[in-house]
């Protein structure tokens, strides 16, 4: 639907005024170990991790994974997240239903050396803005119980090695830290951008490197052989037909993205020793930097890795560009442009505009039935998740995003008056932006007006 811009004329992305700032980093970060599993790692380890030397690594793990804590605290994580059925059909409801026995039973086989892990159910979902699709691997659920729970052993030796400037899948850090760090680099003068992609970097990584990373800490050899079941089990397209994986960890397993983060890790500390300031969130990374000569330098270094990695830059996706300018940079949803000391303007890039405008349109079909403040309390919390990570935008973005769901709502109300066409001037008089507000509807703009109000003491 192509939105109208008269309804009380908002201003247009990109318009005068810089974005709200992104929180900072200070106070975000938990005490250093309070996230790990205490029933797995005691104080006695923990020091030991702590102390680690150069030369550590760790031994006799094995019964630190089938432990019935760590396998219940592993099956309530998986039911929680819920997500779809692997290759045997199980739901998430039946493991919840069926929970000590599966638990007694994984156990067993772990113990007894049998446990087996399923392939991955193939299933392929749509790249926004591209003809290509983006393969997943969905374990069975009795394998993302696993995977959990030899994350929950694993993933403090790892943590304890990665870099400053790695944000992706991370205990106490997330999105809009990554974020946050990057506006402070462009507003320090760093507008110069490598914008780096990986090609289809799950997928491809070199199986015998990250495994040799994994061997440079662990050495029990029932945690190896496990590591390389899930690696080797391959997948299942179409419900029958198996697949070899020889490369790569699949996307959508539990134990992929610490598997990402631990094969760039070395690029993240090389980066960092030459002094780029490289700012990344698993595969997805930028390094920002002073000059159009050292953003071609980074690129270089980083494409001389990469080839060296046994992985792929995107041709065409992979470019340098100037912040400071028109046209800027996307990255972890956000664009930015026309940076300088005093801020620079960011909002939703158009692929998270056309993702939640998806979103909406399956809960506002034309011929939507129900009444209005039943549809608002539909929208609402769509509304409010989104504006969680985007209200640090211009506010225009969000005026404008408002304007596009009122319009929505008003062409649903018009078919139920049998007028015909598109929304016109006699809808937005009959129900204006007053009269969604007393129905309830969560407006991202004036969220965004009360939280800066909030933010500065006025009221």
């Amino acid at each position: 639907m192509k939105v109208p811009m008269n309804e009380n004329q908002p201003a247009t992305v990109g318009g005068t005024g810089a974005s709200p700032a992104f929180p900072k980093q200070a106070g975000d970060t938990p005490a250093r170990w309070a996230w790990v599993e205490r029933y797995v790692w005691t104080e006695r380890m923990l020091k030991r991790l702590d102390e680690r030397q150069e030369q550590t690594v760790w031994f006799s793990l094995w019964d630190k994974v089938w432990q019935s804590n760590n396998l219940d605290q592993a099956i309530l994580g998986v039911i929680l997240n819920r997500g779809s059925a692997g290759v045997d059909g199980q739901t998430t409801e039946q493991l919840k239903r069926d929970w000590t026995r599966q638990r007694d039973q994984l156990q067993q086989e772990l113990r007894a050396g049998s446990y087996q892990p399923h392939p991955a159910r193939r299933v392929w979902i749509p790249k926004m803005g591209s003809a290509e699709l983006r393969p997943l691997g969905i374990p069975a659920v009795r394998d993302r119980v696993v995977q959990t729970a030899l994350r929950a052993v694993l993933e403090p030796i790892f943590e304890r090695e990665f870099a400053e400037q790695s944000y992706g899948f991370r205990p106490g850090r997330g999105g809009l830290q990554a974020l946050e760090r990057v506006e402070s680099l462009l507003q320090s003068g760093h507008t110069w951008i490598v914008d780096a992609d990986l090609k289809a970097y799950f997928d491809t990584i070199p199986r015998d490197r990250l495994l040799a990373l994994v061997r440079e800490r662990i050495a029990d050899g029932k945690v190896l052989r496990l590591m390389e079941q899930y690696l080797a089990a391959g997948v299942m397209a179409s419900g029958k037909d198996w697949q070899p994986s020889e490369q790569g960890t699949p996307q959508g397993a539990v134990i992929s993205p610490l598997l990402a983060n631990l094969y760039l890790n070395p690029l993240d500390h090389e980066m960092a020793g030459k002094g780029y300031q490289m700012i990344r969130y698993a595969d997805d990374f930028v390094v920002c930097c002073r000059t159009a000569a050292e953003a071609q330098a980074a690129l270089t270094e980083i494409g001389r890795w990469v080839q060296a990695a046994g992985l792929t830059l995107h041709p065409t996706k992979t470019r340098i560009v100037n912040a400071a300018e028109r046209g800027g940079f996307d990255f972890l949803g956000y664009h930015f442009e026309r940076y300088h000391e005093s801020g620079g303007k960011k909002w939703p890039r158009q692929k998270s505009q056309f993702k939640l405008r998806e979103s909406l349109r399956e809960k506002l079909p034309r011929n939507r039935s129900g009444g209005i403040r039943q549809i608002v309390a539909e929208l609402n919390p769509t509304l409010r998740g989104w504006y969680g990570y985007f209200k640090y935008s211009l506010p225009s973005a969000l005026q404008n995003m408002d304007q596009w769901v009122r319009e929505r709502v008003r062409h649903i109300i018009r078919r139920r008056h049998k007028r015909r066409g598109m929304v016109k001037g006699r809808e937005r008089v009959e129900y204006p932006i007053a009269w969604f507000a007393a129905q309830g509807l969560f407006s991202l703009k004036d969220a965004q007006t009360q939280w800066l109000q909030s933010l500065t003491g006025k009221h």
